[in-house]
Order: C-alpha cells, then sequence, then structure tokens
C-alpha cells in the first residue's frame, strides 16, 4: 500500500492551492464589476494580492527544499490552471468547453514530464 506523502511535500502545494484563490480573484474577480472604477479595482486587486503573497512567499520557500524550482513552479501552474477552470465556470458563469479539457490534458502530459526521471539504470 502506497504512503501518504509527507508534510514537506503536501504543505506546499496546498499554501499554493490557496494563493491561486487569493490570486484569481484579484486578477479576475473585477470582471464581474465592471462598472467599478479602475482604481478601486486596482487597488482592491492589490489588498487581495498582499493575502496571497502571504501563502506564495512561504510555500516557494518550503517547497524549494522538496521539489526542484522548476518542478515548483510546474505544480503551480498546474493548481492555477485548476484553480481558475473552477472560477471561470462557479463565479463567472463562463463553463469549460471540450477543447479547453483536451488542451489541460496536454498540459497535465507536460506536467508529468517535468516529474519523469526516466527508467532506472540496468545493473
Amino acid at each position: 500500500m502506497p504512503s501518504l506523502p509527507s508534510s514537506s511535500y503536501l504543505i506546499p502545494i496546498l499554501l499554493l492551492l490557496g494563493s491561486n484563490v487569493f490570486m484569481t480573484f484579484a486578477w479576475y474577480g473585477h470582471l464581474k464589476y465592471k462598472h467599478a472604477p479602475l482604481l478601486t479595482v486596482i487597488l482592491v486587486s492589490w489588498g487581495i494580492a498582499f493575502f496571497e503573497y502571504l501563502l506564495m512567499v512561504p510555500a516557494n520557500r518550503m517547497g524549494s527544499s522538496v521539489y526542484s524550482v522548476v518542478q515548483l513552479k510546474t505544480i503551480q501552474e498546474i493548481i492555477t490552471l485548476v484553480v481558475f477552470a473552477g472560477f471561470s465556470a462557479w463565479y463567472l458563469g463562463q463553463p469549460l468547453k471540450w477543447n479547453h479539457y483536451a488542451a489541460f490534458v496536454l498540459i497535465v502530459g507536460a506536467a508529468f514530464l517535468m516529474f519523469y526521471d526516466g527508467p532506472a539504470p540496468a545493473h
């Protein structure tokens, strides 16, 4: 039976997930309020981004001790896509189409390659 990942691997991912929720709202939440003044939207977005940074910086600091920087960035990008897909459908009312899902599958395939070390050398 496979063991669960240790907290040193899991905590950075959970922090990245939380930070991406904040950042998605900071970057795209205002699209639901297009009547709001641009300066107001920018200031609110900065305020939301502050909380994103409170999670993202520790996630990267902790994550870099167990993942390569390339792997960490790949994890972050996959999380960003998952969070944005849900946000787009749930908050903005713009569900994904088949081609979005197909593109996402290709991106996940690319992410797999980031973590693949190849077969073990023969002895």
